[in-house]
């Protein structure tokens, strides 16, 4: 495997793409993002394989005075899971994990309409849904995203990023069953950001727009595939 830097996440994504040339034109076919840095990556995959995009927010539920501790997610969807070891460990009522459930699903709702204005969400059941990141370093929004994710029964779920660490990536196909592409796994890995030249941060009027012209550039082809 060849190590290099990308220039951005544009040029990532049209490489990550070149990976997934398999999965294009499939009429089942979406395209995922977790936003922020995944959309940039995402809209360059969808674009190559002629499918539809999105994004999938997921959000963390800390525990509290803890929050940097995980006792679940929840996921665009409605989806919420539940880290029920930590939860019994830790003693913490139900009425305070639906409180902080609460609060996230309003930063949640927040965001997907900030991304998507009116837009409905995508359809996920019965699709094969490649979820897309920038990176992959230790997985943990990836991992939640993908169990979220499954409670909406896609027929398949693929993991897609540019660049990945080994291990996190070996461990969606042997604890989750779930394909991981990528176009690098360096080691040592040192991080997302070690990869790119720019990795500046991503703005939610950035992302918006990124997402807009995915919409325009299918409803486009469809036009022109009508009669």
């Amino acid at each position: 495997m060849i190590l290099m830097r990308f220039r951005d996440r544009k040029e990532a994504g049209r490489l990550l793409a070149e990976r997934l040339a398999p999965y294009a034109g499939r009429p089942d076919l979406v395209v995922l993002a977790l936003p922020r840095g995944g959309v940039p990556v995402g809209r360059e995959v969808a674009r190559a394989l002629g499918a539809p995009l999105d994004v999938f927010v997921v959000r963390k539920l800390g525990v509290p005075g803890q929050e940097e501790l995980a006792m679940g997610a929840i996921a665009s969807g409605g989806v919420r899971v539940l880290n029920e070891d930590v939860i019994t460990y830790l003693g913490i009522p139900p009425e305070v994990v639906d409180a902080v459930t609460l609060r996230e699903l309003r930063e949640l709702e927040r965001r997907e309409r900030l991304y998507r204005g009116a837009a409905p969400p995508l359809r996920v059941a019965g699709r094969t849904v490649i979820l897309v990141d920038d990176g992959l370093a230790t997985g943990a929004s990836m991992r939640a995203a993908v169990a979220a994710l499954g409670r909406l029964h896609p027929k398949e779920i693929i993991v897609a990023v540019p660049v990945a660490a080994p291990a996190t990536c070996e461990s969606f196909q042997r604890e989750m069953g779930v394909e991981c592409v990528a176009v690098m796994m360096p080691e040592p890995f040192n991080g997302v950001g070690q990869w790119y030249e720019d990795f500046s941060q991503m703005s939610d009027d950035e992302v918006r727009a990124l997402l807009e012209e995915a919409r325009e550039d299918l409803s486009g082809e469809s036009s022109r595939d009508r009669p």
